[in-house]
């Protein structure tokens, strides 16, 4: 893990701390920022977003699909945690947190919003962090790439109408255009351009092309943070006054994403465990219902929401407590590996 992995809890901190101070000395600079904004896509997080999960998306190898039967109950386990579970626990975890136990703390006209942040999060399963998550735990490395290779491509078509569904159940009315153009700006066109950049990378195969793959890949990395940096910085400098008058709001929005975390993680390892799978295996895949793809959570927001919504600010706090939660499931799975192996 690098260092901007091992420290991103410190570094969204951060980027707490710049964006409101930014946003408060400087409104009218975010303010126009916020204005650049065609067809409600924001232009500068457009861009933004692109830079972030393009170098994200190059790892994905779609080839590896063929290995999906090689591991038909793991792969099982992950499609029912994240696709069946995942999702609509977390629609349920809103509706109870959000517009029931911590209503009373929390503005009443944000509820909603809150709701649809959480359940954007849930809806996309992680594609990046889960092959730092796989390794730190010793899973099986073609199972991790095979896993992340389908539930992109189930992403592609799911994500909307999965989004659509549990919003509508949740009361919540979103316009299918902006979520429609959403999947395709920030899901069909960088899997389009980071697999046609990889393909042209790695050319006929041999070591030529995978050394001109790795080195890209080092060169981009940079800004890849960069630019989730930045997003973070411009979100947080329109969510300061909100964060202000109530800062309570981020621990409170922490609590159900600390939830789901935990439950769909147990809820994946203890599956394969009745399934009869390997460790290596059942790691990976907890570990994927467990994370998300948040930087397709913040775009999709955004979009749908506003720079300055309860849901971009949810999303946001997705990323703040991943790291150290993440962490600490993987330190439960390579413990229990003597119990999961006595099965």
């Amino acid at each position: 893990m690098s260092v901007f992995e091992r420290y991103l809890t410190v570094w969204v901190f951060l980027c707490i701390v710049v964006g409101i101070a930014a946003g408060q000395l400087l409104p009218e600079v975010f303010q126009g920022i916020g204005r650049l904004e065609v067809a409600r896509v924001n232009l500068p997080v457009g861009v933004l977003i692109w830079v972030m999960i393009i170098p994200m998306l190059m790892k994905v190898d779609f080839g590896a699909l063929h290995e999906v039967r090689q591991h038909v109950r793991g792969i099982g386990v992950t499609l029912f945690v994240n696709w069946l579970v995942k999702p609509f626990s977390m629609a349920f975890l809103g509706w109870l947190f959000i517009r029931h136990l911590f209503a009373p703390w929390l503005p009443a006209e944000q509820l909603d919003s809150y709701i649809a942040g959480l359940i954007l999060l849930a809806a996309a399963p992680c594609t990046a962090m889960v092959f730092v998550w796989s390794r730190l735990s010793n899973g099986d490395p073609l199972f991790t790439l095979s896993q992340v290779a389908l539930n992109d491509s189930i992403m592609v078509v799911a994500f909307a109408p999965l989004v659509a569904f549990l919003l509508g159940i949740s009361a919540i009315t979103v316009p299918w255009s902006t979520l429609l153009t959403s999947v395709v700006l920030y899901i069909v066109i960088p899997v389009a351009l980071a697999q046609l950049w990889r393909r042209s990378l790695l050319g006929e195969g041999g070591s030529k092309g995978k050394v001109a793959f790795d080195a890209t890949m080092a060169s981009i990395g940079p800004w890849s943070i960069a630019a989730l940096l930045a997003t973070l910085v411009l979100l947080f400098a329109f969510q300061g006054e909100a964060i202000l008058r109530q800062p309570l709001i981020i621990a409170l929005l922490a609590v159900p994403i600390l939830i789901q975390v935990l439950f769909n993680s147990s809820v994946a390892y203890l599956l394969n465990r009745a399934a009869g799978e390997k460790h290596s295996v059942a790691c990976p895949s907890a570990l994927i219902g467990a994370s998300n793809f948040f930087e397709l959570a913040v775009a999709a927001a955004i979009s749908l929401f506003g720079f300055d919504s309860g849901a971009a600010l949810a999303t946001v706090v997705g990323v703040l407590i991943e790291v150290p939660v993440m962490l600490l499931v993987v330190k439960v799975l390579n413990a229990s590996k003597d119990w999961y192996e006595r099965a």
